[in-house]
Formats: C-alpha cells, structure tokens, sequence
C-alpha cells in the first residue's frame, strides 16, 4: 500500500453534543456527546489508515492541550510530524440534531509564529520525499496566510508528490494556483472561489475544466446526498449515494476525499474508485467518529451506489 503524509494546519477538538433539536435562545438537553480529536487532515488519515496504507500526520498543535492528538496518533499507529506551538489547539461544537442538521460553533485556534512556519517547511523538506501522496486539507490557522499555503503546496509538488487539497474559501482560491493534482471542493466552495454559480451539472462540468486546464488532474465536486461529480481527462462519472440514516455529515467530505486518494494510488477502475469512495462518505454519516468500523455494512453500501455517465439533460440543465 502507499506512504501518504496528511498535513492539517488548524486541526480541532471536536465536541459533537447530540440534540432532538436546537432550541436558539432557551435551554437545551443534549442526548448525548462525544469527543474526538480531529480536523480534516487527520479524519483523512484514519480511513486511509484502514483502507490499509502507512500514514505520517503533520501541521501545528498547540501545546497546552496534546493529549487528545497525542493518544490519537499513537493509538493509530502514525508517524508525528506535527509542530508544537504555544497555546490551545481549537475547539469546535457540533451540534447534530435528530434530522441530521449540523451547527458549527468553530474556535480561533493558536497563533502560528514565523518560527513554528519554518519549522514545519524543514521538517517536511526533510520527510516527504519518497511519499506516494501528500493531503493537504482543512482551515488556515491565525498566522498561516493563503500565500504561505499556496508557497506550501508548490513547494510540495516540487518535490514530485501528488498533492491532494480540500480547503476552502481564500485558502482554496490559493491554493489552486498552485494546480495540485487533486481537489475536492462542494458546490458552494467551488462557487465562492470562482465567483459563479455552479449548481448544474453544465456549470460544473465548465468550471472543473477551467481548472483541468490550469494544471489539476482531478476535480471532485460534491454535493451532499445529491451525489459526486468526478472531472478528469477521462470521462466525466457521476455517483449517486445510498439512502441511509444520518447520524452526523461531519467527516463525509473527509471519507470521500480519502476513498479517492485510495482508488487513485491503486490504480483501480475508475468506476470503483469512485462508488467505494462514494460508499465510503455515506458509512460516514451513519456513525460518530471516523474511520470504517463495519467492512460489513461499507460492502453492503458499495453495492448500491449508482455510478453513471451524466445524462445529455443533466449536463444541459441550467
């Protein structure tokens, strides 16, 4: 299996608090909650991890609260490469109510200094040759601008990895210019970066070959249980997600993202790497936390994906 380095620049301790629903203003009564060390480069990491590959994590923690991360790489078995920074990593809550509707409250997270910046550049300059793949994904901490991400990512590809992004918002913008090999913005991202709409299949397929065009390989645009869209040189393929009963979408974005880097580093069909990775991101919204837990129910969620070529009236609907 492939050497994958995930790099997360703002990760985050996750408290998901489940609700029947949220009551703004009036005293609410959680269900239940859960607290995860997270943030997307390390959610990637932990379905990469059991899709079978040899993970290093990397990015900016802060140093007054580690532990969480800390017993998370250990008890994954990954390789640190994270820099410590003073302060607290971020916390965010997630408040998941009964229907599945999701509200972010996400923190600030530390400041990263000059130093803690070029710390992590040497440290990968060190480290990521020889990876198969580097996935660069999640938020911009205070201190790390768009233009240090987009010197970040080219100097990643220079030195031969594939680089995968999923970022948004002035830190995608940047970073697409520097082409990575591939992206994964939802519809909503994809419009704000671009500055037009892109909700038809039409407008998508015109905006994933504006970027073909400037250098990425591979445009996944996701949609929620409206399905993926998948643009390459190859034929344009369209996945349809199974029904299932929503627990959470927090990681679903992650999922995908990681099931994509897994078909691709394999070599498989394309037509399997995107109905796995499809398959994938919906296990993810039945469950709280990250990671496939059931080989089981994931098959069972593979066989009723629909992957498909876009219809003559898809890609004409405006």
């Amino acid at each position: 299996m492939a050497k994958i380095l995930t790099l997360t620049l703002n990760p985050a301790l996750d408290l998901t608090v489940g609700l029947d629903a949220l009551r703004p203003g009036a005293v609410n009564r959680s269900q239940a909650q859960h607290s995860h060390a997270a943030g997307k480069g390390l959610n990637v990491a932990q379905v990469l991890a059991d899709l079978g590959h040899r993970l290093t994590v990397g990015g900016f923690l802060g140093q007054d609260n580690l532990q969480p991360f800390e017993q998370l790489i250990a008890r994954r078995g990954f390789a640190d490469a994270f820099v410590r920074v003073p302060g607290e990593t971020r916390s965010n809550i997630k408040l998941v109510e009964a229907d599945g509707r999701v509200t972010d409250i996400n923190g600030p997270g530390p400041e990263v200094d000059e130093h803690a910046r070029q710390t992590l550049l040497t440290r990968l300059e060190r480290i990521a040759p020889g990876y198969d793949a580097v996935v660069v994904a999640g938020s911009l901490p205070r201190g790390v601008s768009p233009q240090w991400l987009q010197m970040l990512l080219a100097r990643l590809k220079g030195m031969g990895l594939k680089v995968a992004l999923d970022s948004s918002g002035e830190a995608l913008k940047a970073g697409l210019l520097s082409a990575p090999w591939l992206v994964k913005p939802n519809t909503d991202e994809l419009s704000e970066v671009l500055g037009r709409a892109v909700h038809s299949v039409a407008e998508q397929q015109a905006a994933a070959q504006q970027l073909i065009a400037q250098g990425v390989e591979h445009v996944v645009v996701s949609q929620g249980e409206q399905g993926v869209l998948w643009f390459s040189r190859g034929p344009t393929l369209q996945a349809l997600p199974p029904r299932v009963t929503v627990a959470s979408t927090v990681g679903a974005g992650d999922s995908l993202l990681a099931g994509m880097v897994h078909g691709l580093l394999s070599a498989e069909p394309a037509a399997q790497t995107l109905g796995r990775a499809t398959a994938i991101a919906a296990q993810a919204v039945t469950q709280i936390g990250f990671g496939i837990h059931d080989r089981a129910q994931l098959a069972q969620l593979e066989t009723q994906v629909r992957v498909q070529t876009p219809s003559a009236e898809q890609e004409g609907a405006q």
